[in-house]
């Protein structure tokens, strides 16, 4: 039996069976209703072609929330090609939605080096990666990555709480709430909420 606790907060958290694309209507509903609820003003979504963003730009369409979607940057499956659909972004940024292209904060240059066979081994910086995304999930790194992301280009206030969306591979299947940080601080970013996750990882 709990004891009583006027500091307790009990909340709901939706526990996909498995992560994965199929999971993202419900995650955009969920981050929708958490935002609500919370009073948060932006959500900060990952998608690097396009997918998850036209599908939280239904969902929010209309609720005076910003949408902030976080793409991949230009270069990082080809050199040269930005993966994003074109012609959604428009359609978006004419919504007023922001996008936003950002290298990885929890990788960038440093996987250069990792990957360089003359170099090798891996980085402070790709090891808090990889705690995040083994310990917790894939799509907790992306979401706390994209808040990083979206704090350094000042697309988000790093004093007020965000909703941050995150994947495994193609959409989404991680909503969290983040108190965002720069990437210079990241250590006083705090994970402040689960709202959904996918439970067997």
């Amino acid at each position: 039996m709990l004891r009583e606790n006027k500091m307790k907060i009990q909340k709901t958290i939706t526990y996909f069976e498995g992560p994965g694309k199929e999971n993202t209507k419900d995650c955009a509903f969920a981050a929708l209703e958490r935002a609500k609820e919370l009073g948060i003003k932006n959500v900060v979504v990952a998608s690097s072609q396009g997918y998850t963003a036209k599908i939280f730009h239904e969902a929010f369409q209309g609720s005076g929330i910003q949408l902030i979607i976080v793409t991949h940057a230009v270069g990082f499956s080809k050199p040269g090609i930005w993966e994003f659909d074109a012609d959604l972004a428009k359609t978006l940024t004419d919504f007023g939605v922001k996008i936003i292209k950002g290298t990885h904060s929890l990788s960038g240059l440093e996987r250069a080096i990792s990957r360089n066979p003359k170099l090798g081994g891996s980085s402070r910086t790709e090891v808090i990666a990889e705690t995040l995304r083994r310990t917790v999930s894939v799509g907790t790194k992306v979401a706390v990555e994209c808040v990083l992301i979206a704090a350094d280009q000042g697309a988000v206030p790093i004093n007020d709480e965000v909703i941050a969306v995150g994947g495994t591979e193609e959409g989404a299947d991680t909503v969290v709430v983040i108190k965002p940080s720069h990437t210079a601080n990241y250590f006083d970013l705090q994970v402040r909420e689960f709202v959904a996750i996918p439970r067997n990882r």
